[in-house]
């Protein structure tokens, strides 16, 4: 069967950085690529107003990271929760990082904004409080890199979460095996991430808040392990889709 994963793209890298590493599909697809999910990948470039015809146009979402925030006044945020809840609604997989991550908490009823606690930049450990059966046997925590100020502060009803830290309590949420999102980036391989945050230094970024973030870039990641839990979570919940249309 042919499987199509449609990839909503709310955010993109600085244009220099963009020429050496690719956009965030790309990111995405050599991610999930890695991990031998052979798939179709299809980009819709939400951030020019362009969404899908119709939930079922593919057989999983999955909302990239952003600049924005999910309460700015930006004419496709409104219509993208519309989007996310009634693919929701209709049992279709969705995958959020980071933006996508609380764009979706916000959808189904919860709440996200900046965070007392400021910039969560670098390399950040999340500990596993659950194992819904798709992450690897054994893992009980993993490391990916962050990019953020906000985060979701009221979880929605039908989340769970199933990976937290001291700085983010809601890390990883998984919505009744329809939905998973993370607020950290395993799209982010080492080498974007330090040259983001240069990039950023001492413009968006604080210095200190930056060199930190660099610094942190030399601890060892699970990228692998969490792109494993994607493709697992986005193959079992299809499944389930496909039992719910019967």
């Amino acid at each position: 069967m042919t499987f199509n994963l449609g990839i909503l793209e709310v955010g993109r890298p600085p244009e220099n950085l963009k020429q050496t590493f690719g956009d965030y599909p790309t990111m995405f697809e050599k991610l999930l690529r890695e991990q031998g999910a052979n798939w179709n990948y299809k980009t819709y470039p939400v951030i020019d107003g362009e969404l899908p015809q119709s939930p079922h146009t593919c057989d999983c979402w999955l909302i990239t990271g952003s600049k924005y925030g999910v309460y700015d006044d930006l004419e496709w945020i409104e219509p993208l929760k519309e989007f996310l809840k009634s693919a929701y609604d209709q049992h279709v997989p969705i995958i959020g990082i980071c933006f996508g991550h609380q764009l979706l908490a916000e959808a189904l009823g919860g709440q996200a904004g900046k965070s007392s606690k400021g910039w969560g930049c670098g390399v950040y450990t999340y500990y596993v409080l659950q194992n819904p059966g798709w992450m690897p046997d054994g893992l009980t925590s993993f490391s990916i890199e962050a990019y953020h100020q906000d985060q979701v502060t009221q979880l929605p009803e039908d989340g769970d979460v199933i990976a937290s830290s001291d700085f983010c309590e809601f890390a990883a949420i998984d919505y009744q095996g329809r939905a998973l999102t993370f607020q950290g980036h395993p799209e982010f391989d080492k080498d974007y991430a330090v040259a983001l945050f240069k990039e950023r230094r001492g413009d968006t970024l604080p210095v200190e808040i930056a060199d930190k973030a660099i610094a942190s870039s030399e601890a060892p990641m699970q990228i692998s392990e969490v792109a494993h839990m994607i493709v697992n979570f986005i193959q079992q919940a299809a499944v389930s889709e496909k039992r719910h249309e019967q």
